[in-house]
């Protein structure tokens, strides 16, 4: 058995707008994630948040499957629309539901670690340029002085972010995420006011109350050359560039890196860029969560309209989740060495760690997911490796507690430790749900020499 510290945080996370559902209910305003379902053709199945899996009025039954899970801790995301309507105006009902999240955790014993943003903007702010507008950086931190403000004393623990990276060239550059704009340089503008937004957001917590300790999630992965070819290895350096050391150089080392600045001269000037951002950005962390799922083999494709001019390709004879993800654990290990290495100490968290597979209930109504298992535990073996190579690691999250609204792919994918029936929205704990629990029980994971 691989032990894990005693103090190792185990958990299990979700997002707002994947699971509440209530999407117009008790004065949640619109947000890009509405408008782009609304859109024919961005969402697979023409499928929405709208329900979801109706989190908001199973928030009771949700709470005890997490107590039954056994976990230390529940990652969740405040939904920004929920808390502040289209007036502008702090919506009490909203945050009234997120009192009552935090409140449940507390009396069945998780702790709630508390995501600001996970990719749900108001359409109000998208309207009047979304992140491409300096003014949603200064909109987001005093949203999140609301949040803290009403959560004060019960949460200890606040992340500002998830996933700026998908946020900006997802949502702004190649258009596959909300808001669906397809605009280089708004991309690049649009993770500069993300990281502000961070910024300015951690400084009014903090100012609040000294005790506050935040931090951001970004998605990290490895970027590994094709081939030996110099063309190859440079592709990786500029993939390298924008998917990993664009936020991490921003927010470990105030600044961002010369050869990703001149990589993007084409599309920006950096003018946006003003005296003091940095510094707000690259204000000491209390933690870094780090959301794996897959290495990236790169190319170079010197052809392509895209700055970077990288393609990613399938490594040969690795398994694949439904996403197409090869599955690749020890990318996870060499992920969290790097960070060691390459940047100053920073308590570290893997905030999301999952697969999606085709799950389907059995004959005796259970959902036997033995692929997720072997998933989950490759990558546990190999977050053990890394606290054995003297890496900072202090817990791990699942994703997902439940089956849920995975983005452009609708319903489509399950990631869930539960499975949701989504036509009853009955919940059926897979077979991955009682190893975790298992897991957590016991401390640890069977070592990598006894499940060949």
């Amino acid at each position: 058995m691989l032990r894990f510290p005693p103090d190792f945080v185990w958990g299990t996370a979700t997002a707002a707008y994947q699971i509440e559902g209530a999407a117009q209910d008790d004065g949640r305003a619109a947000s890009i994630w509405d408008t782009f379902c609304a859109t024919p053709g961005k969402v697979r199945n023409g499928d929405s948040g709208l329900v979801a899996c109706d989190h908001y009025y199973r928030l009771d039954e949700d709470l005890d499957v997490i107590a039954r899970l056994g976990v230390g801790a529940y990652r969740f995301s405040v939904s920004w629309p929920r808390v502040v309507g289209d007036d502008g105006r702090v919506n009490q009902k909203g945050l009234d539901f997120y009192r009552r999240i935090v409140d449940g955790l507390h009396r069945r014993g998780v702790r709630p670690l508390v995501t600001l943003y996970h990719w749900d903007l108001p359409q109000r702010l998208e309207d009047r340029g979304g992140w491409t507008a300096r003014d949603t950086a200064a909109e987001f931190a005093d949203y999140a002085r609301v949040v803290h403000e009403a959560l004060a004393g019960e949460v200890e623990e606040f992340t500002t972010l998830n996933e700026p990276w998908v946020s900006a060239f997802m949502g702004y550059g190649n258009g596959m995420h909300a808001p669906g704009r397809t605009d280089q340089r708004a991309a690049v503008t649009a993770a500069h006011h993300l990281l502000l937004g961070h910024g300015l957001a951690a400084a009014a917590m903090r100012a609040a109350d000294p005790r506050t300790k935040v931090g951001v999630t970004l998605n990290l992965s490895p970027v590994v050359p094709f081939s030996d070819t110099d063309a190859d290895r440079d592709a990786a350096r500029r993939y390298d560039g924008q998917q990993n050391r664009l936020f991490l150089d921003a927010l470990l080392r105030g600044k961002y890196p010369a050869d990703v600045v001149e990589l993007f001269r084409d599309v920006t000037d950096f003018a946006f860029v003003r005296d003091g951002d940095m510094a707000l950005i690259g204000a000491p962390l209390d933690h870094l969560g780090i959301n794996y799922y897959r290495p990236n083999l790169v190319m170079d494709e010197p052809g392509s309209d895209d700055p970077v001019r990288a393609g990613v390709r399938m490594p040969p004879g690795v398994e694949v989740t439904s996403m197409g993800w090869p599955v690749q654990p020890e990318g996870l290990t060499d992920l969290l060495v790097r960070l060691r290495d390459d940047y100053q100490p920073v308590p570290l968290y893997v905030t999301e760690n999952g697969a999606a597979f085709d799950d389907v209930i059995g004959a005796d109504g259970e959902v036997d997911d033995q692929r997720r298992i072997a998933y989950l535990r490759g990558h546990l073996q190999a977050a053990h490796a890394a606290l054995r190579a003297g890496v900072d690691l202090r817990g791990y999250f699942v994703w997902s507690l439940l089956d849920n609204f995975e983005w452009a792919e609708g319903y489509a994918k399950r990631f869930g430790l539960v499975y949701v029936d989504y036509a009853t929205q009955r919940r059926i704990p897979k077979s991955s749900a009682r190893w975790y629990a298992g897991v957590i029980r016991d401390g640890g994971v069977e070592n990598a020499d006894e499940t060949r």
